[in-house]
């Protein structure tokens, strides 16, 4: 990446296109002292090319993002003197612009983001024990519009997050990292069969998922791999009531990366 003393900023995010190879790192923060930056970053890989596109409206760290149709949303996150944002933007990458979007009602930073059913969900994450109960905010860019997040899934989404199936999983930082599920229609989360992580994936870890596979990359770049498989309730057509099961396999690191820590897992099409 071209980064500042060849270092990859603090509170960066990503969002890819994985079938195009194409991934953009937006904002962050080169050290603690620094200012958040606006800086967008679009990396081709059948081209191996980093390019700068046109900056956000806002500099921004720790702040949420997702692709939706094509296009790169962000929202809240922390600006200068450590404040938070409530605004919010998108990108066009066949237009190269930014344009601001309803803001979110709340200033918020973001611990993790996903796109569900065409909907950005953004959660200010979670500290043990639970002191104050986290915020979430929905967005939907149909009619421009943030809704509050329903009770169940904010309070349940402790880890880092991947869409499968239509379906939310969440890899629990607590609960022995077990691989979780959110159901929409109870508004809470049940435990997906099969074994935890592996232990030899230490947090920190990054999560991404691609075709029914879930990825999640640990300290020193160890990767387990899991493919969730769908075990249907009583022959029911796969739906709301569907289970779902995973198997873990690990991947070692080569050594060259045994000091290295990830802040973000992406899938990309080579």
């Amino acid at each position: 990446m071209p980064c500042k003393d060849k270092v990859c900023p603090y509170g960066i995010r990503c969002a890819s296109v994985p079938q195009e190879g194409t991934l953009f790192v937006c904002g962050g923060m080169v050290s603690d002292v620094d200012c958040p930056l606006d800086l967008v970053l679009k990396y081709e890989i059948l081209k191996n090319r980093w390019t700068a596109m046109n900056n956000m409206i806002a500099a921004r760290s720790f702040f949420a993002s997702g692709m939706i149709n094509g296009r790169l949303f962000v929202a809240g996150g922390t600006s200068a003197n450590l404040f938070e944002l409530e605004s919010a933007e998108v990108f066009d990458p066949v237009v190269g612009t930014w344009r601001g979007i309803a803001s979110m009602g709340t200033n918020m930073a973001s611990y993790d983001a996903a796109v569900l059913n065409g909907k950005l969900l953004v959660t200010e994450g979670w500290l043990w024990p639970f002191y104050v109960a986290p915020r979430g905010r929905v967005y939907d860019p149909v009619t421009d519009k943030w809704e509050n997040m329903p009770v169940g899934l904010r309070e349940g989404w402790t880890g880092s997050s991947v869409v499968i199936y239509g379906h939310l999983f969440v890899v629990a930082e607590l609960e022995r990292m077990k691989l979780k599920v959110y159901d929409m229609e109870s508004d809470s989360w049940e435990a997906i069969d099969g074994p935890p992580l592996p232990e030899k994936i230490c947090k920190p870890f990054a999560v991404s998922a691609h075709d029914h596979t879930i990825y999640v990359v640990g300290r020193n770049l160890t990767v387990a791999v899991g493919k969730v498989s769908v075990i249907n309730r009583d022959d029911d057509a796969c739906g709301k009531k569907c289970r779902f099961s995973i198997p873990w396999e690990v991947v070692d690191a080569p050594e060259s990366f045994s000091n290295l820590t990830p802040s973000s897992s992406q899938v990309l099409f080579g």
